[in-house]
């Protein structure tokens, strides 16, 4: 796919004020400064469409961009950030739920992951919450630039082995967009 278009659309406080058309939506989300925005700019080759900051937990709305005008990149809040308000953490997580479950348009769900560090319980509750749901998600690792090409390979391999040690493994696979189905994520118990 190539991106000829892209621009910001709307930032919508809850579910409720995001675009009312049927466009496919993928959204991108991780804990707060693991690159989203950055990403986000560098997918859709258009530096500055998501606002980035060295400052985390700076995205608080619903962020839509239109692409070619035909679907939507969605910048969600960073979750975890502990500096915000219990109230504003809160708030955050019941918009991200709101959204992530009621969208019918959502096609999938990105989850970004620091591979600097090993498997956090905040990333690892938030994929099998995904993954419990019936979400369609993808994990995405970020920072790998920050190691050496080995070293990050082995994190991620660390990080997915993780996954399955409890007995339970979620497997994340990627559903065509016409179908725009839930059912994509399979979860089964080992």
């Amino acid at each position: 796919m190539i991106i000829k278009k892209s621009e910001f659309c709307i930032s919508a406080p809850h579910v409720q004020k995001c675009p009312v058309d049927n466009k496919p939506e993928y959204a991108f989300i991780g804990r707060s400064n693991v690159g989203k925005s950055s990403l986000i700019n560098m997918l859709c080759n258009h530096k500055g469409l998501a606002k980035t900051s060295a400052k985390p937990g700076k995205t608080l709305l619903i962020n839509h961009f239109i692409i070619n005008n035909e679907w939507y990149v969605v910048d969600l809040p960073g979750y975890g950030y502990a500096k915000n308000s219990k109230t504003v953490r809160n708030k955050l997580e019941q918009m991200i739920a709101q959204y992530i479950l009621q969208r019918k348009q959502l096609i999938n769900v990105f989850v970004l992951i620091d591979i600097r560090h090993e498997q956090q319980k905040i990333d690892r509750e938030f994929v099998d919450w995904l993954g419990e749901s019936n979400v369609p998600f993808s994990i995405i690792f970020t920072k790998a630039d920050k190691l050496t090409p080995g070293k990050a390979k082995n994190n991620a391999y660390e990080w997915m082995n993780a996954s399955k040690t409890d007995g339970k493994s979620c497997r994340p696979t990627s559903s065509p967009p016409q179908k725009r189905s839930r059912d994509a994520t399979k979860c089964s118990t080992t």
